[in-house]
């Protein structure tokens, strides 16, 4: 059935982690001679994936764990470093206390990733030696409850351990708009704690730990078709506060099987960024 802004809904694949019994782990770059570059496995699902636009529904950072944000930037070229240092890291920062209240905000990691040629099976977005970030086709949230405590402290060592924080991701398609490969969020609220797996991510210099996610019917699943390079989408990774209705957003990109034969391939920016609330 077809609604403003597209179709009301798609069916998309989206990789579940296998429960496993040993912590599961992912090499980002070619892993040691004799190593595998993971120890888990994972399923496709495919999942009943909703037109925002279309949903009838306000959707928000604090109910869901996302919301879209028609913010336009000055920058003209993401691919200049000085031009995301002096113009779009301080546009995120403003935009992230607008929506929060915060008192401060501090962008503390950036990634710009491009969809690989041919379309080949998503993964964890980081193919032969990981220097290429590309679209990450695995159910996860970037933190877990321990790196999410742990990034406070990395990012603003002089700020009290008790500090109430929330880490953002601000999402933006770059050059044209982001037709062949969306992301998908999860309804916070669907996808409880016990299907969360802390997980090990392993770079060269340092591992990092993330939540995996095991599949449940109940998880609730959104995307925004054709977002354009004048829209952010705006989702948790980490909230320091226990009671909040959404604490992190599971999020994963998907082939949308409805693209145009000739779309390009995706291009994006994402902004990590952390808000001081009181």
């Amino acid at each position: 059935m077809a609604a403003a802004g597209g179709h009301s809904s798609v069916s998309g694949t989206l990789s579940y982690l296998v429960p496993q019994v040993d912590k599961p782990y992912n090499y980002m770059y070619t892993p040691p001679e004799g190593t595998l570059r993971e120890n888990c496995r994972y399923e496709q699902r495919a999942c009943d994936i909703v037109n925002a636009r279309a949903a009838g529904e306000a959707f928000s950072l604090e109910t869901h764990g996302f919301e879209l944000h028609d913010a336009p930037s000055q920058v003209r070229d993401f691919y200049d470093p000085l031009a995301l240092a002096e113009q779009y890291f301080p546009e995120v920062e403003a935009l992230a206390c607008a929506l929060t209240g915060g008192s401060r905000a501090v962008v503390f990691d950036h990634k710009l990733r491009m969809r690989e040629p041919g379309r080949p099976p998503l993964s964890f977005g980081r193919p032969g030696d990981g220097s290429e970030p590309a679209a990450v086709g695995r159910v996860h949230i970037d933190y877990s409850e321990a790196s999410g405590k742990r990034r406070l402290g990395l990012t603003l060592p002089t700020v009290a351990a008790e500090q109430t924080f929330v880490i953002l991701n601000f999402w933006r398609p770059i050059l044209h708009p982001a037709s062949d490969t969306p992301l998908a969020v999860c309804d916070a609220r669907t996808m409880s704690p016990e299907q969360l797996v802390a997980s090990d991510i392993i770079y060269p210099k340092r591992t990092g730990e993330i939540y995996l996610a095991t599949y449940s019917a109940q998880h609730r699943w959104y995307y925004y078709p054709e977002m354009a390079p004048n829209e952010v989408l705006v989702f948790k990774h980490y909230d320091s506060r226990t009671g909040a209705p959404s604490r992190r957003t599971p999020h994963c990109a998907f082939d949308d099987p409805t693209m145009p034969a000739d779309a390009p391939l995706r291009r994006s920016i994402e902004v990590r960024c952390l808000v001081l609330l009181d």
